[in-house]
């Protein structure tokens, strides 16, 4: 029998990534510090870490160039796959979906500027903005433009999606499904082979200039204490979810969410909404939601309901603009949050994906998309993103329940009693 390989899985790896990217940038700062090193060593170290800067600059461009296509196989692909007959099904679940992500994010704002300015101390940012002037700069930059911006490939998305699940649903469009399927597969492929495998260097490029300019433990110290707010909100708001669907389908939400708990810890453990599904759809079994709905309503939520990732994207992006000294009201990432609550539908093809997604969006809150900002608030979302990935399951979940009653108590009914009148 063959034994199966350990294998390292992305949390880990980044974590160990930002603490070898520390200890690196610390240790070569500690050697610039020096008073006896002659001035061409005392050089040495800082070109060492612009190296690893200059290799984050130019995945940061590569992301930015497969992000859109990402949006584009993923979501065209997700739309596609759209049954016949289920446009009052898909509205319901859509509608809600989307609500549920944007309270979500308020509740995630809401939680943010009540509670973290208790510990993003106005001396904590003045040493961060002092710190971060100091961080290196790439040696050189290459231009990547993508081929189009992510606004435009999720509106053709939206469009070529359902095109061609109208086409199906008229017995053509095998070659159109067919094209953006071997798509779809190209660039999960890509994100598997050329993105997720890099981010621990990318992670490790980012906090080793941070630890060199000396911001990295202001930075840290604000971060475990995000974590831990993050979690306490995704836990909070997922039970509530229970508790409103077991209450509106006269179920006990105690028993619902015990039958959620192999769910949310296989979400954790794969970091993937997509993978999840095959364990999501048996906890919808146990939760007594038919057949017909959990088949439908748990791989489309997979897709569109995105709420753990909103209140962890929202928390993030709060963060970083209060540690900068930058404007976060809610006026002024409400727009943030209602794009990114319709663009995060791209977010289940990878690990990270959330975020990714939201990249493209971070200049309405006034954050370069490629800058140091950017890079801290990837490394801030990653190693919280299989909380987030197990709150937008569970959600799915809750979701599921109450529009399995809905939809036989009202839809199904009133279509019997429609055709019992024409008959």
């Amino acid at each position: 029998m063959e034994k199966k390989k350990f294998k390292l899985g992305l949390i880990p790896k980044l974590i160990i990534a930002i603490i070898l990217g520390i200890l690196f940038g610390k240790f070569l700062q500690e050697l610039v510090s020096g008073t006896n090193l002659p001035g061409v060593i005392k050089k040495a170290p800082e070109m060492i870490v612009k190296i690893a800067v200059t290799f984050s600059s130019f995945f940061s461009s590569w992301l930015g160039f497969i992000i859109p296509l990402m949006i584009l196989a993923f979501v065209t692909k997700g739309i596609a796959d759209l049954r016949e007959g289920a446009g009052k099904l898909l509205g319901i679940t859509v509608g809600i979906s989307y609500l549920s992500t944007l309270t979500g994010g308020s509740l995630s704002w809401l939680m943010s500027n009540s509670i973290f300015s208790n510990f993003i101390t106005q001396d904590a940012v003045e040493k961060i903005k002092g710190a971060a002037d100091k961080s290196l700069n790439p040696i050189f930059t290459i231009p990547l433009e993508p081929f189009f911006e992510v606004t435009s490939a999720l509106v053709f998305a939206f469009v070529l999606g359902l095109s061609i699940s109208w086409l199906k649903n008229r017995g053509k469009g095998d070659y159109s499904y067919g094209l953006i399927t071997e798509f779809n597969e190209i660039i999960t492929n890509i994100l598997s082979k050329a993105v997720v495998p890099i981010l621990p260097f990318y992670i490790f490029g980012n906090f080793a200039n941070m630890a060199f300019s000396g911001s990295v433990f202001h930075i840290l110290g604000i971060f475990w204490k995000i974590f831990l707010c993050v979690l306490a909100l995704h836990l909070l708001y997922v039970s509530v979810m229970f508790i409103i669907s077991g209450s509106y389908t006269n179920k006990n939400p105690l028993k619902l969410i015990k039958n959620q708990v192999k769910g949310y810890i296989t979400a954790v453990g794969t970091q993937s909404s997509a993978a999840t599904i095959p364990v999501n759809l048996e906890c919808a079994r146990e939760d007594g939601v038919s057949k017909d709905i959990r088949e439908f309503v748990i791989p489309l939520g997979a897709t569109v309901h995105m709420p753990g990732s909103m209140i962890t994207i929202t928390a993030c992006t709060y963060t970083i603009l209060a540690m900068y000294g930058m404007e976060n009201g809610f006026m002024k990432m409400a727009p943030f949050i209602a794009v990114l609550g319709i663009a995060m539908v791209a977010a289940p093809g990878a690990p990270g994906g959330a975020v990714m997604s939201a990249l493209p969006f971070l200049p309405l809150v006034g954050i370069d998309k490629t800058g140091t900002m950017a890079t801290l608030l990837i490394s801030l979302y990653t190693t919280q993103d299989s909380f987030g990935t197990a709150a937008n399951i569970s959600g799915d979940n809750a979701i599921a329940v109450a529009v399995d009653k809905f939809y036989y108590k009202y839809i199904v009914k009133r279509e019997k009693t429609k055709e019992e009148l024409e008959g």
